[in-house]
């Protein structure tokens, strides 16, 4: 068994799996078989007598903890390790201690949207105006803060400028929400954890040995609560593997450090390191291209990523003349792929915010390309399924007033605004639980007897459901569904839409059911409230994938082509000059590149609209100078065959767009209300909503949206 477990590894991939007591640092590049080498490792330790119940493997999504956890099942091993992402760890030990903790262990878990809601809260008790101090940016601020392991106690107001002051006392405000809703935040499942580990030696010391192996993956993101965590696991016996990439760090701005892969070393001294330099991803000029970009940073470890893949197609730079020609130019690469024998799923196209995919997402529907958008909580946003979650969050959790403030009226059952208000006020006044409050209304004297009736309705309905919470999670949300009165509400949309919807969450649960040891709902809904990104996307889809370069990371295509390659976009126009960030979208653009297995084209548009208007681009600074890149500066021309979507720029296109256009062409004369006189030197009409390129007199090109351009004709007679 041992001998089938390392027989077909490089030699740095045995010499990380057979590692076995102290420190080790597996520093692996992009495609250089890192997961391989993590479930590798669980399974020898294993065999060599390690009980799986001391084995802790730590990832940072869901995805990537089911596919290890998959992986090291097909190993033949016993099972009980524990591998699973940092925030479900969390969430479960401090269920388990939530004694220890102070908490309740039947705390809600707030998501984004909660956490929305909970802050405007905040900001209503303290009286402070939503516009002037935003909810989403009060709660990045507090994020940091958390990142840091700064509690509201220990914030120095001296520092802070007078947004930071007014955050921080939100901040304070917020927990006490919270608290008072038994509820944590993503932030405060790591924070809390890491304060457990610190201050109670105890627990440290049993979890200590209860976790006697510990691996990390991609450690270079990890945070500081992140990197206390870890090192609180492995205080008693430094049997830490931390397995990543410096050149793959690409979450600062949401509290990364990756200063905590750079120090490893220094932090254990007596750490072996090893490095996976072969690349069993990417053909060698991908490799080379991605090399030269990357090279240049200094906050790194030196590596040289080789491969024993054959040669293939060079990379290819294409130019274009604005966004919507690079998107027609996207679809006419993609039908070109297909020629070439590529599937759909094969084939990926990466961008650096997601605001870019529109224009993407319209020229693929106008060659009818099936496509993917990979936005994992986009399902979860969705009204019906927020009004499910909130059920049954209000089931896992009474104590809950932002999930009962959502579904106590919904579906409307006659408990109006004034009866709920006057049902949180009691609370707050008597400082009560709100849920005592409900089972109480005898005793809140402003609620009269016609609502006093409908309200008991409800707890009776919810204490009815909270008596079913022993049987399965499927079962859970439909008699909730049920007897909620969603499904006949939903049964009277014409759409079908939300009783669809909440059929895939109900199958969801019946999924979970089956996978987990002990299905629980508290569990059911901890999974969902950690859903990202990289869980929507579906390898098996048949479409083409379009997302984020954030949310490429730890996937891989047969081809990529990353757009909006422009100085402004990449690097991101938001981080000036600062070196540091430059050198993480430096490190970004690395990551989308080595997601190529075999072709790689990146593209950039001499003009793009922003905010409504043209603006010149030019090529990113991380292309220049690069050497291997062929260019390819043609304009493109629609290829496909149906001529109700001819998007080309043939004299033929204007003349259909003469008619639709107040009969412009090129050419003509123009005045416009801000920039003067000019001549038209293009109009283009990709979408429904076409442009025209105007040359002025002033020196200025602009590309203008015609329906909001107010230009004005001008007669050669007229002058």
């Amino acid at each position: 068994m041992q001998q089938e477990l390392i027989s077909g590894l490089t030699e740095p991939q045995r010499q990380a799996v057979t590692h076995m007591d102290g420190p080790i640092l597996v520093l692996a590049g992009p495609g250089s078989g890192k997961t391989r080498v993590i479930t590798h490792r669980v399974a020898w330790l294993i065999t060599q007598g390690i009980s799986p119940r001391n084995i802790l493997a730590i990832t940072f999504t869901n995805k990537a903890a089911r596919e290890m956890r998959d992986r090291v099942h097909s190993l033949r091993v016993p099972r009980g390790s524990t591998i699973c992402t940092f925030h479900s760890l969390a969430a479960r030990l401090l269920r388990e201690f939530a004694d220890h903790a102070g908490l309740p262990a039947d705390f809600s878990i707030y998501g984004d949207a909660d956490q929305r809601t909970a802050m405007r809260e905040s900001l209503k008790l303290c009286e402070l105006d939503a516009k002037n101090f935003p909810p989403a940016k009060i709660l990045t601020r507090v994020s940091g803060w958390k990142n840091k392991f700064l509690g509201p106690d220990q914030l120095d107001s001296r520092e802070l400028d007078y947004f930071d002051k007014v955050a921080a006392r939100l901040y304070g405000v917020y927990q006490e929400y919270l608290k008072a809703n038994s509820a944590l935040d993503f932030d405060d499942l790591l924070m809390r954890l890491a304060l457990l580990l610190r201050d109670d030696p105890e627990l440290r010391d049993h979890l200590n040995d209860r976790f006697r192996y510990v691996m990390v993956d991609e450690y270079q993101d990890t945070n500081h609560c992140q990197y206390q965590i870890a090192r609180g696991f492995t205080v008693n016996h430094s049997n830490i593997c931390a397995t990543g990439d410096p050149d793959q760090s690409i979450y600062g701005w949401r509290g990364a450090d990756i200063g905590n892969i750079l120090a490893f070393e220094r932090d254990y001294p007596q750490a072996v390191v090893v490095r996976l330099e072969e690349n069993f991803r990417s053909t060698p000029e991908v490799l080379d291209l991605a090399d030269q970009v990357i090279r240049i940073n200094r906050q790194r470890k030196e590596k040289r990523l080789f491969t024993s893949k054959s040669s293939g197609d060079p990379c290819e730079l294409r130019e274009y003349y604005d966004e919507s020609e690079e998107a027609l130019g996207m679809a006419q690469w993609i039908a070109q792929m297909r020629k070439d024998g590529l599937q759909y799923r094969d084939i990926a196209v990466f961008y650096r915010i997601n605001a870019m995919s529109r224009v993407l997402e319209e020229a693929l529907r106008r060659a009818h390309i099936p496509y993917q958008i990979i936005r994992g909580t986009e399902f979860f946003k969705r009204r019906e399924i927020r009004d499910m979650l909130a059920y049954l969050r209000l089931l896992a959790n009474p104590s809950d007033q932002v999930a009962l403030r959502r579904i106590i009226n919904q579906p409307a059952r006659g408990i109006g605004a004034t009866t709920v208000n006057r049902l949180f006020d009691h609370s707050s006044n008597t400082g009560g639980d709100i849920w005592q409050v409900l089972q109480s209304l005898d005793q809140v004297p402003a609620i009269n007897a016609g609502a006093r009736a409908k309200v008991k309705k409800f707890v009776d309905m919810i204490m009815k459901l909270r008596e079913q919470m022993g049987s399965s999670v499927e079962r859970v949300m439909k008699l909730t569904y049920e007897w909620s009165g969603l499904a006949k509400a939903h049964a009277a949309d014409e759409s079908d839409d939300p009783a669809a919807n909440v059929d895939e969450l109900i199958n969801s649960a019946a999924l979970y059911d089956t996978e987990a040891e002990e299905p629980l709902l508290s569990d059911y809904l901890q999974q969902i409230a950690l859903i990202s990104d990289a869980d929507a996307y579906n390898d098996q889809a048949g479409a083409v994938s379009l997302m984020t370069l954030h949310a490429a990371k730890g996937l891989e295509f047969p081809a990529v082509l990353i757009v909006g390659l422009e100085d402004g976009l990449i690097p991101h126009r938001r981080y000036g000059g600062d070196e540091s960030d430059v050198e993480e979208e430096r490190r970004l653009l690395f990551v989308g590149m080595t997601r190529a297995e075999d072709r790689l084209v990146l593209s950039y548009a001499r003009n793009r609209m922003v905010h409504g208007s043209s603006q010149a681009g030019i090529i990113s600074v991380f292309l220049r100078d690069l050497t291997g890149l062929v260019c390819n500066t043609d304009t493109a021309d629609d290829g496909f065959d149906d001529d109700d979507d001819d998007d080309g720029y043939s004299q033929s296109d204007h003349d259909d767009v003469l008619a639709e256009c107040a009969a412009l062409a090129r050419g003509q004369l123009v005045r416009h209300p801000e920039f003067g006189l000019g001549r038209v030197q293009r109009i283009s009409n990709l979408s429904d909503n076409p442009k025209v390129v105007v040359q002025f007199n002033t020196g200025a090109c602009k590309t203008l949206y015609l329906k909001y351009a107010h230009l004005e004709r001008i007669d050669s007679t007229d002058f």
